[in-house]
């Protein structure tokens, strides 16, 4: 389920009515069309230019937004399920999962530009028509095959492709530019592109005034007129590159041992992977650096901005400005604002990155993604709700929730939660006092491992690990059936089953797991009903009787059904409910209603 996040160009208006032309601070954004509406929770991309916006949906539907006009947005007409959308200035292309592209532009189609062509079958060779993905430039557009080949099609006017553009401005046919490639690099105003090879070498052509190429000094000409490899990269693994039209941004994993080493022991998600850092190359208005000169060369971009154990989570390129976003959900930016693109709540240019206000959000989310167009810039983020062995595993990560400690052989303490311990060990106390020797005489790394293993039943974590403890946990047993029992109040200890919520003339009890779970998954939202800041399940005495119910309601409509099952139509309609109270603008017709259609199920 996901949410829409804009800020920027808003023209007669596109996106929110009843709103200025510039939208300065960010606002949520919903579909007017009661049929999209439906499928606004589940937005899976967006792609924006200076043309057009186009939303992608997780049911493989897409639709479009054009930006100079008053007309409604428009479904993409392609009978097969869309499986990635790429907007450029002067074209669109759409993949799907059939592996075919369908693009329309005046550059790819000159007798009909506004009808969508199956371009991936004009390829001379048909063993290579079979296409893994899709990157829009500004005017041309290239596909990577399943053979790993890199085609062009489109614009060649500053040699994009990697031909001479004086003898070969354009094709309407895709043409081959590169064999054993691993990823292409381009962006929506682009007019320059990047590929990886196999052997990750970095290659480049195309427009290069201003050094957005990275190829140094020596090399700075306005147009690079074929691919030419890329010499002084950063050290790491490439990531990601993302093009504006003066400039490039690129991310680096960090492969040094002695810095993964030192975060192997860190139970924070964002440092169990290697650092993370961004560099950038051309115009000095828009590459993030203080400088006032151009770099010709990817240069480290220094984000004090952010806490040495943050990470960088993902990051966008739009014509000419960049935004970022880490792990612990700081929003950074810097490049043009004319528009208020950058969310700051004006139009001031930032050349140097400053941090944005995000609002405040009902969920604790960490699955964000950016989209920068032209002056223009969205957020969606997904409140995914993962399936059951990956939310144990991020109990298992949380002290707070953790009820029972195991010691390393470096003394180090692992903490657990002894009630799904107890089920999956075949509900026998001995078998914990078993799990504590071999932990006993395991690494931090191992003992993560097994207990991964033991919440997930997924052997293939590390299978050496898992035969030392198979005959321990109950492993011919679905973890589903067993949450199952333990959240049908099935445990026979009834100090650890229940707990108890005391208002003025009743006693509420709720299933303890069904607490640690929602609190953990939906903290925002349970955060924002209960108004506690402790992260505990503590008073409720303060809460208004139709609020409580409201927050019973939510409980218990995402109750075991078949395992956990959460309903995306319990959840909208209870988000309705909490932006109510929150407000303090409190429905009863509203609050009813949810009340009336839980007491139903509960009779069914």
């Amino acid at each position: 389920m996901n949410e829409i996040i804009f800020f920027g160009r808003n023209k007669y208006p596109t996106f929110i009515k009843n709103e200025p032309e510039r939208i300065k601070e960010p606002m949520k954004f919903h579909f007017e069309n009661e049929n999209e509406k439906q499928n606004e929770k589940q937005i899976k991309q967006i792609s924006s230019s200076n043309v057009s916006t186009i939303f992608l949906f997780k049911n493989g539907k897409a639709i479009k937004y054009l930006h100079h006009s008053n007309q409604k947005p428009e479904k993409i007409q392609i009978e097969e399920n869309i499986q990635k959308v790429s907007v450029g200035s002067h074209n669109e292309a759409i993949l799907t999962k059939e592996g075919n592209v369908f693009a329309k532009g005046r550059e790819i189609n000159s007798n009909n530009p506004n009808q969508f062509i199956n371009i991936s079958s004009l390829i001379e060779d048909k063993n290579d028509r079979i296409i893994e993905d899709v990157v829009s430039g500004g005017y041309s557009i290239y596909l990577l095959t399943s053979n790993q080949n890199a085609y062009g099609i489109g614009a060649n006017t500053v040699s994009q492709l990697g031909f001479d553009s004086k003898t070969f401005r354009k094709t309407e046919n895709p043409i081959l530019i590169m064999k054993n490639v691993s990823k292409i690099f381009s962006g929506n105003t682009s007019t320059h592109v990047f590929i990886l090879n196999s052997n990750q070498e970095l290659f480049t052509c195309g427009y290069n005034y201003h050094g957005q190429l990275g190829l140094g000094n020596t090399r700075k000409e306005i147009e690079i007129q074929k691919l030419t490899k890329i010499q002084n990269i950063p050290k790491g693994k490439i990531i990601d590159i993302k093009c504006g039209f003066w400039h490039s941004v690129m991310l680096i994993e960090d492969e040094d041992d002695e810095y993964q080493n030192q975060n192997q022991n860190q139970n924070q998600n964002q440092n169990e992977n290697p650092k993370r850092k961004l560099y950038s190359c051309g115009g000095y208005y828009y590459n993030g650096h203080s400088e006032t000169n151009d770099k010709s060369e990817f240069t480290e971009i220094q984000l004090s901005l952010f806490e040495n154990d943050d990470n960088i989570l993902d990051f966008s390129v739009g014509y000419d400005h960049t935004l970022i976003l880490t792990y612990k959900r700081k929003l950074i930016g810097f490049g043009n604002n004319s528009y208020g693109q950058l969310g700051i709540g004006n139009t001031i240019f930032q050349r140097i990155p400053i941090q944005i206000e995000l609002p405040k959000l009902l969920f604790d989310i960490s699955n964000y993604h950016l989209s920068c167009g032209i002056n223009k810039s969205f957020i969606y983020y997904s409140t995914s709700f993962s399936n059951l062995e990956e939310d144990l595993i991020k109990l298992f990560r949380r002290k707070e929730f953790c009820n029972i400690s195991f010691d390393t052989i470096s003394r180090e303490k692992i903490e657990a939660h002894k009630l799904i311990l107890k089920y999956r060990l075949n509900q026998d106390e001995n078998q914990i006092e078993k799990l504590q020797e071999i932990i006993s005489n395991k690494s931090i790394k191992e003992s993560n491992q097994i207990f991964e293993m033991i919440y997930s039943n997924n052997s293939k974590i590390n299978p050496i690990l898992y035969s030392e403890i198979k005959e321990i946990i109950n492993s011919n047993e679905k973890i589903e059936e067993t949450m199952k029992r333990i959240c049908l109040n099935e445990n026979e200890n009834e100090n650890e089953k229940d707990f108890i919520i005391e208002r003025k003339e009743k006693k509420y009890k709720f299933p303890k797991l069904i607490l640690i779970m929602r609190s953990e998954l939906y903290r925002g939202m349970f955060l924002s009903v209960t108004n506690d800041t402790s992260n505990k399940v503590t008073d409720y005495s303060e809460l208004s009787n139709k609020s409580f119910q409201i927050f019973e309601y939510w409980i218990y409509s995402n109750q075991i059904k078949n395992g956990i099952q959460i309903t995306q139509e319990i959840i909208e309609e209870l988000e309705t409910g909490i932006d109510y109270f929150q407000l303090n603008q409190t429905n009863p017709n509203l609050f009813d209603l949810l009340i009336n259609k839980f007491q139903k199920q509960k009779q069914n």
